[in-house]
C-alpha cells in the first residue's frame, strides 16, 4: 500500500471510529485530524468535506472483506467462504458502525444523483464476489444455472437486503448472528448439492 493510500485509510478509520464514539453530526474536521495524526492539507487532499467521508465506506468495508477473505483455507468450499465473508463483514458492521451512519449510507445511496458507491463494480467486494462465484462454479460447488454476474449480483443483493431491514428495524437485533442465521437460507439455492 502506497504512503498516500495509508495516510487516507488512516483518515477514513479515525472518521469512522469518531463517528460511532461521537455521532456523526457531533464529529469535527478537527476530530479526525487530530485522531489519524494527519493535517487539515491531508484530509482535505482526499475529502472535500465530512460528508463526503460518508461514500467512503464501502472502502473501508472492502478492506475488511480483504481481511477476512486472507484468514480463510483457500481450499474451503467456494460457497461456504461466500457465507462465512457475509458473515464475518456484518459482525464487524454491527459491532462498530452506528445503524444512524449505516442507514445515512444507504439513504444516501437512494437519494444521490450521482456516484452510487456501494454498487460501484470496481470495488475489490464485486472483484471479490465473482471470483468466488466462478471458483464455485469451477470446482461443481456453485450452480451453472444461472451466470457467474447473476449470482455474484444475487450476493450483495442479499447482503444489502439483510443491512436494510437492520437499519429500518433500527439495530433490533444481533447483525453477525442473524446474517449467520438468514444468508444460507436466502442465498443456499446456488449452492450444488454433494455428489452422493
Amino acid at each position: 500500500m502506497s504512503r498516500g493510500n495509508r495516510t487516507k485509510l488512516r483518515i477514513t478509520q479515525a472518521a469512522w471510529k469518531l463517528f460511532h464514539e461521537k455521532g456523526y453530526e457531533e464529529t469535527t474536521v478537527d476530530d479526525i485530524v487530530l485522531l489519524s495524526e494527519t493535517s487539515k492539507g491531508s484530509f482535505y487532499h482526499y475529502y472535500n468535506s465530512k460528508d463526503e467521508l460518508l461514500a467512503a465506506l464501502p472502502e473501508l468495508f472492502d478492506a475488511k472483506y480483504k481481511e477476512v477473505l486472507d484468514t480463510l483455507d483457500p481450499e474451503m468450499n467456494s460457497y461456504d467462504k461466500l457465507i462465512e465473508l457475509s458473515c464475518c463483514i456484518h459482525q464487524i458492521i454491527g459491532e462498530e458502525i452506528s445503524i444512524g451512519l449505516l442507514a445515512m449510507l444507504y439513504s444516501s445511496q437512494v437519494v444521490t444523483k450521482g456516484d452510487k458507491h456501494l454498487l460501484d463494480q470496481n470495488r475489490f467486494y464485486y472483484q471479490m464476489i465473482y471470483h468466488l462465484v466462478d471458483e464455485g462454479q469451477r470446482r461443481g460447488q456453485i450452480t451453472l444455472e444461472m451466470s457467474v454476474h447473476e449470482i455474484s449480483r444475487l450476493y450483495s443483493l442479499c447482503e444489502r437486503a439483510i443491512i436494510y431491514d437492520y437499519c429500518i428495524s433500527e439495530g433490533a437485533y444481533a447483525l453477525g448472528p442473524y446474517t449467520r442465521k438468514v444468508m444460507p437460507l436466502i442465498f443456499g439455492g446456488v449452492k450444488t448439492s454433494p455428489k452422493g
